[in-house]
């Protein structure tokens, strides 16, 4: 409402007021002069009656008396009439005024009275509502700004506290000659050694003739660790030749299970949890042979296991909860390639069977929000993994390609009929395939590396060349006496 549709609605206010007024006035006079006429009407009769009785011989007197008292009640009732019709007309015409101006105030405002009190209203509640709204986001903002400076305090305590080198998985292992002599033994009569090695282990096995180290270079990290155990027996025990070296290549395979235990307890240890199933100690020490953007998985889950536990120190969180769930978020990694499903719901059902509480189980499904964080310490669970993901020289995603386009080259190949194992070489160059005896003959095999480099060249990518090379091997064995 304006400043003056406010003058003019005091001003119709003011002239009601007026006219109720000149109502009330009229009023009282008309009672007025009502009750002197009858004072008067009272005083005459009272003479009349003392002149009839004083003067009853003056009939004529009397009469005209009386006639003149009752034409003064005649013209004081019809004065009243006409006060009281007088008074009516103004109190119509009062309200009529009002009305009136009433009409004119809502032609001039556009709007009635029940609209504009309505609008009123509605621009009240909105002006109330947007002051309201302000200072919420005023109290927002000041509350964000205050959680992300405590956040980065935190993160910045929990991580300077932890000094870890920087760990990258690599696609060589480098083992040292224990004499010059021992070179030529590993290369054996024509390369016979060698040759075996590499096609029983599925490593190349790069042998400089100045070297005093032997480098076993392969994608996958399982084959590089069974070739540097089987290679450390056979130089440990001196003997070594074709039927030794597979005997000590199958004892290196029946002891990686031994190998994966004594690894999860160690880094159980050095990330500070303890009492944990053999499942998942066994679990946890697989991942040693994984990697994430080249990052060692185990490494990795020992460093979120420090750093959660830091930051739950910080903010009051239980301490081990985060700490055990943090360095168990990844175990599905060493299982979920013969599982269907995220390494997150497969480490999630793995560590539910092993009996781990269910904030644990929470924490590690829902470390990649797969599923909504139910806890604090899922929370900070996820906040280690990005931690320990993202620090400087943490990760290198170069071999993590490398060693998916080696598996998908030996997929390809694998494919074949026929095909029993196929092993990538020479950092992709060469393809080692080896066949089933029985069901690949040797005048086959030209038409099969045909086939097979047909294959490789339409449905994968590669720089340079890829060799082929097929070997059919049947052996017989007798035991005589």
């Amino acid at each position: 409402m304006t400043a003056g549709e406010f003058l003019i609605l005091l001003g119709l206010l003011g002239a009601s007021l007026v006219a109720l007024l000149l109502v009330q006035v009229a009023r009282r006079e008309a009672d007025a002069v009502r009750a002197q006429a009858a004072q008067d009407v009272a005083e005459q009769r009272a003479d009349l009656r003392r002149r009839t009785d004083e003067l009853r011989d003056a009939e004529r007197a009397v009469a005209d008396e009386r006639r003149r008292a009752e034409a003064l009640m005649v013209r004081a009732e019809s004065a009243a009439a006409e006060l009281a019709t007088t008074t009516e007309a103004q109190r119509a015409e009062t309200s009529a005024l009002r009305d009136e101006a009433l009409a004119e105030l809502e032609r001039v405002a556009g709007l009635t009275t029940d609209e504009a009190a309505t609008r009123l209203t509605e621009r009240l509640r909105t002006e109330a509502e947007k002051a309201a709204a302000s200072s919420v986001r005023r109290a927002e903002a000041a509350a964000r700004a205050k959680a992300d400076a405590r956040a980065r305090d935190i993160v910045t305590t929990a991580v300077q506290r932890l000094a870890v080198p920087t760990s990258s998985a690599v696609a060589v292992d480098v083992l040292p000659l224990p004499s010059e002599d021992m070179r030529g033994r590993i290369i054996g009569k024509e390369g016979r050694n060698i040759r075996t090695f590499e096609a029983v282990t599925g490593v190349n096995v790069l042998l400089e003739d100045d070297s005093t180290s032997v480098q076993l270079s392969s994608f996958d990290p399982e084959r590089r660790e069974v070739a540097a155990v089987t290679l450390k027996a056979l130089m440990d025990d001196g003997r070594i030749h074709p039927q030794r070296i597979e005997s000590a290549y199958a004892e290196a395979v029946a002891g990686a299970q031994e190998r994966a235990v004594d690894a999860g307890r160690s880094a159980a240890h050095e990330a500070g949890v303890g009492d944990l199933a053999d499942d998942l100690v066994a679990a946890m020490g697989a991942l040693r042979l994984r990697a994430s953007f080249s990052q060692d998985v185990l490494r990795h889950s020992i460093e979120a296991a420090l750093v959660a536990a830091a930051m739950a120190a910080e903010v009051g969180a239980d301490v081990e909860t985060a700490r055990r769930a943090a360095f168990l978020h990844d175990i599905g990694k060493g299982l979920s390639g013969s599982r269907a499903g995220t390494h997150a719901a497969i480490g999630a059902a793995l560590v539910r069977r092993a009996g781990e509480p269910p904030v644990v189980v929470n924490a590690v499904a829902a470390h990649h929000g797969e599923v909504p964080a139910e806890s604090v310490e899922a929370v900070l669970v996820q906040a280690a993994d990005a931690c320990s993901a993202a620090r400087p020289g943490a990760r290198r995603d170069d071999a993590d390609r490398f060693a998916e386009r080696m598996l998908q080259l030996e997929q390809l190949v694998a494919s074949h009929p026929g095909v029993r194992r196929a092993l990538a070489m020479s950092a992709g160059h060469e393809v080692r395939v080896v066949v089933e005896p029985g069901e690949v003959s040797d005048a086959e095999l030209p038409g099969l590396a045909t086939a097979i480099a047909a294959h490789v060249e339409t449905d994968l990518s590669y720089p340079g060349e890829i060799s082929i090379t097929v070997v059919r091997e049947l052996r017989a064995t007798a035991t005589a006496g």
